[in-house]
């Protein structure tokens, strides 16, 4: 059979049955019958000569040709769906930004309100942003990103610098004893974050180098080190201004005025010349000033 005769309503089909591992539930998806799904996907099989799935009784596995053929239509089908919307509001120019889960959640999210209404011919879209090295793992138009500004390929500007320092729960405080200077920390037990590097850099900042710390935990996510903070876990070293809030309404108890400030800070990533594209400009503009108004 010839490549081109493949009805693409077949694709569509098992690319739904694929995502789903069910064939019920992509007729529901489709509003067809299951009937209709099965034989759409016998006979997608027949054309193209392989076995795309291992029916058993309540449920259907990939092969390893079909996973491999769901996952390039999965792509191609969202990629198909963001151009179509993309044309749908030409009105609006389509900006992607790549963000990580501290920056993004304690960050950007609050100030997504005044993101519309200050760039109203802006449609934003919000991604997850792995760490980055280089330009060919830029992931959008901008990113947000955590480093000393040497990405290679692309253009960085710092963006917002950070600082460390011990934060407990109100009732662990008040259950090992509220601490009062920054040899007390002892006393609790430790959540690291990455490593123990920044907790050892802050002992040594406050006149305490080789205190002996109660680890407790080392934990990758900053916001899962916030949620473990919160709920009485331990002492961590709260990230300042994000965590600032939580300060503000009594959630957390910042018991001293020292703080660490590390070499690294938050930088603004684009590809060379991005920015002389208006909307780029605008977005990393807007950036720049609200950043700039945490001082």
């Amino acid at each position: 059979m010839h490549l081109r005769n493949l009805h693409l309503n077949a694709l569509r089909t098992f690319e739904a049955a694929a995502r789903r591992l069910s064939f019920k539930e992509a007729a529901d998806e489709l509003c067809v019958s299951a009937t209709t799904v099965s034989n759409q996907i016998r006979r997608l099989e027949r054309d193209l000569g392989c076995q795309l799935f291992v029916r058993k009784t309540r449920a259907v596995v990939p092969t390893d040709a079909g996973r491999s053929l769901a996952k390039v239509l999965t792509r191609s089908l969202e990629d198909i769906r963001a151009e179509v919307e993309r044309h749908a509001t030409t009105c609006r120019q389509h900006v992607s930004l790549a963000v990580g889960p501290s920056f993004g959640a304690r960050w950007m999210i609050p100030r997504l309100d005044r993101f519309r209404a200050d760039l109203p011919d802006i449609a934003l879209e919000l991604r997850h942003s792995p760490r980055i090295t280089d330009a060919s793992m830029m992931p959008a138009d901008i990113a947000v990103d955590w480093g000393v500004g040497d990405w290679s390929g692309l253009d960085a500007f710092p963006l917002l610098r950070i600082l460390y320092s011990p934060v407990v729960s109100p009732a662990l405080a008040a259950r090992l004893g509220p601490p009062e200077a920054p040899r007390d920390v002892a006393r609790f037990p430790i959540i690291h974050q990455h490593d123990r590097s920044e907790w050892l850099d802050w002992l040594r900042h406050a006149g305490c180098a080789g205190l002996p710390l109660k680890d407790h935990a080392t934990i990758i996510d900053s916001n899962v080190v916030l949620q473990a903070v919160l709920d009485g876990q331990g002492a961590a070293l709260g990230i300042f201004p994000f965590w600032q809030p939580f300060v503000d309404t009594g959630q957390l108890v910042k018991p001293f005025h020292i703080d660490l400030a590390p070499t690294c800070a938050f930088h603004v990533l684009t590809r060379p010349g991005a920015r002389k594209k208006r909307e780029i400009d605008e977005i990393c503009r807007w950036l720049e000033r609200e950043a700039a108004s945490e001082g």
